[in-house]
């Protein structure tokens, strides 16, 4: 059993409230798990209305398919979400 975790940070440019952060956080959040079948959290700046830190965790048989997953939750939020600027994203896996 492999499992996956990756930590997404980005940036909401155009947001001014901690109500418009909420909106996009949960629309970010139930799509990924709908999609990837993934955990996902806010795990960090949770007060701060125009950062967002994600955890987001896959667990697997197999390290490449997790590792996958992952990179593709990163690309979804990149290529679906263009008013987000993402600036970081580290993928660690532990047997």
């Amino acid at each position: 059993m492999n499992v996956s975790v990756c930590r997404i940070e980005f940036r909401l440019p155009e947001n001014h409230s901690l109500k418009g952060k909420r909106h996009v956080v949960k629309s970010v959040i139930a799509r990924l798990q709908n999609r990837y079948k993934v955990s996902v959290a806010e795990v960090d700046n949770q007060n701060l209305w125009q950062l967002v830190t994600l955890g987001v965790a896959c667990v697997s048989n197999h390290r490449q398919h997790a590792d996958e997953t992952l990179a593709n939750v990163v690309k979804f939020i990149v290529q679906n979400y263009p008013d987000l600027e993402l600036l970081s994203s580290d993928i660690e896996t532990f047997p």
